[in-house]
């Protein structure tokens, strides 16, 4: 879930330092420099030097076509997955309130 968060925050703010990625993801920055660099070497994303000087490089992430058909695959597996959760998370809401209803409420009045 990581790669999918991570390619949400680049789509927001491709110029993001990879120190504010992580801070706003809550990993470490080895992590996002480790996933950053996964997703550049499956052509999701495409890294862009801004700035030149060596004591200070800045880098720009922008989504490549196939990291945007990635990101939209991304999100309908999680859309998919957290309905599954939903529809179940219903159903044992209804178990609980047919139990509580058959039981009384076990309130003292």
């Amino acid at each position: 879930m990581i790669e999918y968060k991570l390619l949400k925050e680049i789509e927001l703010n491709p110029a993001a330092s990879q120190r504010t990625l992580a801070g706003k993801l809550d990993v470490s920055l080895g992590k996002i420099n480790y996933v950053l660099g996964g997703l550049v070497k499956k052509g999701i994303i495409k890294a862009q030097k801004l700035k030149n000087d060596p004591q200070n490089i800045r880098w720009s992430y922008l989504l490549t076509p196939k990291g945007i058909r990635e990101k939209i695959r991304m999100t309908r597996s999680y859309l998919d997955k957290r309905l599954r959760e939903f529809d179940e998370i219903q159903r044992e809401i209804g178990m609980l309130q047919k139990e509580v209803s058959a039981n009384g409420d076990g309130r003292n009045k």
